[in-house]
C-alpha cells in the first residue's frame, strides 16, 4: 500500500530552459516538476519535488550539485540534485526573465523584471540566512531576458527588451563610477549576450549580442581608454551619456582628492573601450531568434528560430557549420554541454527534447511526448513496457525502467481510445475513433494487421481473450460489440443488445466469458465462443462507465455515474458489495464553476477502475485530482493519491481567490498574454478535442486536472495513471520500514550473526526472515554454499516464500552472481512447486516480479553474447593450455 511517486512519462519537456550538468546530465522542466536524464545510460527520472505552478527558469551550479527552479509565480526552489531534496524556498518580487550561477558558484544573478539582483549562493556551510541579496542593479528600461557572467565572476553582461545590452561590474568600487557600459544598435530585444575569451591569456577580449530579429553584433575590447575624448561606443546616443558621466563624476569626486588614483591603475572592463567589429544576419526571413547559446572553448554559437530551424556558427568569422530544420514549431531552448560536442534543443509546443551530436550528425536522445491528453495506458504482461494512446492519434511504447519512449506508431487518423497488450508480450492492439483496430509488432516496428467493419464505426473499448484467438471492440455510435478472429482478421460475430455506447470491455482472465458495460445502465456477460449471446445481465441504477475483472476472474467491478462501485460475483451472479465513492473523489473547484467544491456535483464519479495484482484492493479515478484506493472486503478507503499540486491546472484548488474574479470573468481566463511570449506551451493547444463523459465541461483557458486511465503492473509493485499532467508512475516505497513477523525475544540481529558464525545457515535464514530485515536475508542467502542450496530451500517455511522471492528479485536486478541466484530460484520452484500452485493468487505479484527479473537478465545476456559472438567463438576454439 505504501506507493509513492516514481516517474513521469509522456511529457519529456513542457517549456522553459534546459540545462546540462556534469557534461552528460540533462535537466529539463516538466510542468511543475524537474526531470533529469542521464544521456550516457539513457535513463530518465522525474524528481519527486513540485513547484506551485509550471517551472519557467532553471539554473544549475557549476558542479551540478545545486539547482534553482523558478515557476510562473516567481517562487523559487533551491534543490540538492544528488539528494533530491528542497533545501530552501523563496519568492522573488517580480517575474523572473533570466537566472544564472556565477562560474565560481558563489553568486546567482537573477533578472527580476527590470532589475538584476545578485544573491549569495548557499554553500555547504550552515547559515541562519541561506540566501542574501548582495546587490541590485537598476537602469534597464525593460524586462531582463538574458544574463552572462565573465570567467572571473567579476562582470555581468545583461540583455534586455529595451534593445540594449549592459555590462555591469559586480564588485562595489570605491571612488570609481560604477555605471554600466551600453552596447547599442540593435532593433529588437537582445535575447542572448556572451563573452568571448582570449585562449592565450584566458581574459575577456570580445562580446557577442544576439537580437530577436536575427542579427548578431560582435564587439572587441581594447583595454582602458577613459581619458580619451572619443565616445565610449561608436553609436551616437552614447555622446549624451558621456556628458552625464562627467557631471556625475564631478559630484562624486568632490572633496575626495586622490582616492581614485589607485583605482585608476586597475583595468575596469565596463569603463574600457569597446568597438563594434562586425554585424551579421542569420537570414531566416520573418523567423525570430527564440533561443541561443555560446561555447567559449569552441568559439561557437548555436541559434534556434521560431520556424523550427537551428544554426551552428563558428566565430569570430561567422562561418555556418550547420543549418537544419528539426521541428515544425519554434525552438524554446538551445544549449551546449560542457565539452561542446552535444547540442540540446527543446520545443515546448510539441513536447520535443532532442540531443544532437553535431560532429557525427547523429541523435543522442530524441524524445517527444503526446501533444494532447493521454486517453489510455496499459502495462505489458512482464511489467517492463508501458503503452500509451492519446488524442494526437499516436501510440507510444515506453521502457518503464529507463523512462524513455522507444517506439511511436502514427498510422491512426483519429484519437486512440483503448489499448491491449497480447499475452505473447510482443504485440499490442489499439482502438481508435477512426474506425480501425490495429495490431502492432513492436519487435519488428510495424502494423501487421488492421481490423475494420463493413461500415465505419467509432471504437471506444477493446480487449482480447487470454489465448489470443479473438479480438473484441465496443463502439460509440452503433452500440455493438465486434468480434474478429485475430489470425484472419475476419468478423466472427457482432454482439447486439446494448442501447448506449459500450465503454467497458474485458475478458475473464480464466474463463471465456466477456463482460461489457454501457451507458444503458447494464453490465452484460457474453459467451463469445459458444455464440449464446448474452449469458447474464447485471442491472444498475445509473450509467455504467467501466468494468473490470478480478485477476482470478471470480469477481467483477463496475462504476456508475452516481459515484458508486459495485462488486458482482460472476459465478452466482449476485451483488456482493457496494462502495459509495462520491465524497472520496469530490474536491477541486473549476474556474468556471458557479458553485463551491463542496456543493458541486460535476465530476463526482469514477471513470476508470483497476484491481491490484492479488485482488485484495482496487484503484479508482475519474474527473478529479484524486486516485482512491479501496479495500474490497471491508469497503473502506485505504488511501487517496493527489495527482498534482500544480496551480496551472484547473480543479486543483477547493477555494478560489475572490481577488481574481472580475466583471468579465476569472482573471486567468482573460487572454492578455503578449503575442511574442517565448516560453511555455500554447494555452489553446491542450484543449479537449476528444469526446467527453457526461458531467464534464471543457475549459477555454487552462487544462482541467483529471485521470483518464489506470493500469496496475502484473507484478503489483507499481501502477500508472494517465492524467492531464502526463503518465504518472507510482511504485512501492523502497525506504526501510521495520516490519518483523513472529518477533520473539530470541529473534535479534546478534542471533542471526551467531548462527552464521556457527555455520547454521538454515537457522540463520529462518531468523532473518522472522526479523524481516532485508540486509540480513541477503547476507544469509550468500552464506549458503552452492551444494547446500537444495537442502536450505526445502527447509524454508511456506509462509516466508514470498519474502524470500522478493529478496531474490532485488538481488537479480542489482547483483552480478547470476548463476548462484538462478540456482536458488530453481531449487525453490522444485521444492515448493505444489504449494506455490495452491497459493498462486497470493504469490502472483512475487512470481511475476521474479519472472520479470529473470527475463531481463536473459535479455541482457543474450544481447551481450550476440554482440560478442565472434570473440566468444574464438575464445572457445583456443586450447586450454593457452
Amino acid at each position: 500500500m505504501n506507493y509513492r511517486f516514481q516517474n513521469l512519462l509522456g511529457a519529456p519537456y513542457r517549456g522553459g530552459n534546459a540545462v546540462v550538468t556534469q557534461n552528460t546530465h540533462l535537466i529539463s522542466p516538466v510542468g511543475n516538476r524537474v526531470s533529469v536524464t542521464d544521456l550516457v545510460k539513457h535513463h530518465t527520472v522525474t524528481l519527486d519535488l513540485t513547484a506551485s505552478t509550471n517551472i519557467c527558469r532553471l539554473a544549475a551550479s557549476p558542479d551540478g550539485t545545486f539547482l534553482m527552479a523558478v515557476d510562473e509565480n516567481s517562487r523559487c526552489l533551491f534543490i540538492n540534485v544528488p539528494r533530491r531534496a528542497v533545501l530552501h524556498r523563496m519568492t522573488f518580487k517580480g517575474k523572473v526573465g533570466a537566472l544564472k550561477f556565477s562560474p565560481d558558484g558563489k553568486f546567482v544573478a537573477v533578472g527580476v523584471g527590470k532589475l538584476v539582483e545578485i544573491w549569495e549562493s548557499p554553500g555547504f556551510s550552515r547559515a541562519a540566512f541561506a540566501f542574501q541579496k548582495v546587490r541590485t542593479f537598476a537602469g534597464c528600461d525593460d524586462k531582463v531576458v538574458s544574463l552572462e557572467w565573465s570567467l572571473d565572476s567579476e562582470y555581468l553582461l545583461v540583455g534586455t527588451k529595451d534593445l540594449a545590452a549592459r555590462l555591469f561590474c559586480v564588485r562595489k568600487l570605491k571612488g570609481v563610477l560604477n555605471k554600466p557600459f551600453l552596447f547599442l544598435g540593435h532593433r529588437d530585444s537582445v535575447v542572448g549576450c556572451f563573452f568571448g575569451v582570449d585562449k592565450v591569456t584566458n581574459k575577456v577580449n570580445r562580446a557577442f549580442t544576439i537580437a530577436r530579429d536575427g542579427y548578431m553584433f560582435s564587439w572587441g575590447y581594447s583595454g582602458n581608454d577613459v581619458k580619451a575624448e572619443e565616445p565610449l561606443s561608436p553609436d551616437t546616443p552614447e555622446r549624451d551619456d558621456e556628458v552625464m558621466v562627467d557631471v556625475k563624476k564631478r559630484k562624486d569626486y568632490e572633496g575626495r582628492g586622490g582616492d581614485s588614483d589607485d583605482d585608476e591603475e586597475e583595468e575596469y572592463m565596463h569603463r574600457g573601450n569597446w568597438v563594434l567589429l562586425r554585424k551579421d544576419g542569420f537570414n531566416q526571413g520573418s523567423a525570430k531568434v527564440t533561443a541561443c547559446d555560446y561555447h567559449q572553448g569552441l568559439d561557437m554559437v548555436v541559434v534556434g528560430f521560431s520556424n523550427g530551424v537551428f544554426g551552428l556558427y563558428q566565430m569570430p568569422d561567422f562561418i555556418c557549420i550547420h543549418l537544419l530544420s528539426i521541428s515544425r514549431e519554434k525552438l524554446t531552448t538551445a544549449v551546449f554541454n560542457q565539452r561542446g560536442n552535444w547540442l540540446t534543443f527543446g520545443c515546448a509546443k510539441l513536447g520535443q527534447l532532442l540531443v544532437w551530436e553535431w560532429r557525427s550528425e547523429s541523435y543522442i536522445l530524441k524524445q517527444q511526448g503526446h501533444y494532447f491528453d493521454v486517453n489510455c495506458v496499459t502495462y505489458s504482461s512482464d511489467s517492463q513496457f508501458l503503452a500509451t494512446g492519446a488524442d494526437d492519434n499516436k501510440v507510444k511504447v515506453w521502457n518503464v525502467a529507463s523512462g524513455s519512449c522507444f517506439i511511436t506508431f502514427t498510422e491512426h487518423t483519429n484519437a486512440v481510445t483503448a489499448l491491449h497488450f497480447m499475452a505473447d508480450n510482443h504485440s499490442l492492439l489499439s482502438a481508435s475513433l477512426d474506425g480501425t483496430v490495429r495490431a502492432w509488432d513492436f519487435k519488428r516496428y510495424k502494423n501487421y494487421k488492421t481490423y475494420t467493419t463493413p461500415t465505419p464505426r467509432q471504437f471506444v473499448s477493446l480487449t482480447a481473450d487470454p489465448s489470443g484467438d479473438v479480438v473484441c471492440a465496443g463502439t460509440l455510435d452503433s452500440f455493438e460489440i465486434f468480434v474478429w478472429s485475430k489470425k484472419t482478421g475476419q468478423i466472427k460475430d457482432i454482439l447486439n443488445g446494448h442501447e448506449a455506447p459500450v465503454h467497458g470491455l474485458m475478458f475473464s482472465p480464466l474463463t471465456q466469458i466477456l463482460a461489457s458495460s454501457s451507458w444503458d445502465n447494464t453490465v452484460r456477460l457474453w459467451d463469445v465462443f459458444a455464440s449464446k449471446g448474452t449469458v447474464e445481465t447485471f442491472q444498475h441504477n445509473h450509467d455504467v462507465l467501466t468494468v473490470t475483472f478480478r485477476p482470478d476472474g471470480k469477481q467483477l467491478a463496475s462504476c456508475t455515474l452516481d459515484g458508486q462501485i459495485h462488486f458482482w460475483d460472476t459465478v452466482d451472479g449476485v451483488l456482493m458489495y457496494t462502495i459509495e465513492g462520491r465524497r472520496d473523489i469530490a474536491g477541486g473547484r473549476s474556474m468556471t464553476d458557479r458553485r463551491s467544491a463542496a456543493n458541486s456535483s460535476s465530476g463526482k464519479c469514477f471513470t476508470t477502475l483497476c484491481y491490484s495484482a492479488d485482488g485484495s484492493y482496487i484503484l479508482a479515478a475519474g474527473n478529479s485530482r484524486y486516485i482512491c484506493m479501496y479495500d474490497i472486503s471491508d469497503q473502506v478507503l485505504l488511501r487517496r493519491f493527489q495527482i498534482s499540486h500544480n496551480l496551472s491546472f484547473d480543479g486543483v484548488l477547493d477555494f478560489l481567490n475572490s481577488k481574481k474574479m472580475t466583471e468579465a470573468g476569472p482573471m486567468d481566463l482573460i487572454e492578455d498574454d503578449n503575442s511574442d511570449e517565448e516560453d511555455g506551451i500554447d494555452k489553446q493547444s491542450r484543449g479537449n478535442l476528444g469526446y467527453d463523459l457526461p458531467g464534464s465541461r471543457p475549459n477555454r483557458g487552462r487544462p482541467i486536472i483529471r485521470t483518464k486511465s489506470l493500469s496496475i503492473a502484473p507484478t503489483g509493485r507499481s501502477f500508472a495513471a494517465a492524467t492531464t499532467e502526463g503518465v504518472l508512475i507510482f511504485s512501492v516505497d523502497e525506504s526501510f520500514i521495520f516490519d518483523p513477523t513472529d518477533l520473539d525475544i530470541d529473534v535479534t540481529p546478534e542471533a542471526v550473526e551467531d548462527a552464521l558464525k556457527n555455520n547454521e545457515v538454515v537457522r540463520a535464514l529462518a531468523l532473518s526472515m522472522r526479523l524481516n530485515e532485508d540486509s540480513f536475508i541477503k547476507k544469509c542467502i550468500f552464506a549458503v554454499a552452492p551444494a547446500d542450496i537444495k537442502e536450505v530451500a526445502i527447509s524454508v517455511p511456506q509462509k516466508y516464500l514470498e519474502r524470500l522471492m522478493e529478496a531474490l528479485v532485488d538481488l537479480l536486478e542489482n547483483c552480478p552472481h547470476l548463476e548462484f541466484l538462478l540456482h536458488w530460484c530453481q531449487e525453490i520452484c522444485k521444492a515448493h512447486g505444489s504449494s506455490i500452485q495452491r497459493n498462486y493468487r497470493n504469490l502472483l505479484p512475487s512470481l511475476k516480479s521474479l519472472q520479470k527479473a529473470i527475463t531481463r537478465a536473459h535479455q541482457d545476456l543474450a544481447d551481450m553474447c550476440s554482440s560478442n559472438e565472434y570473440t566468444l567463438r574464438y575464445l572457445c576454439s583456443v586450447p586450454n593450455n593457452h
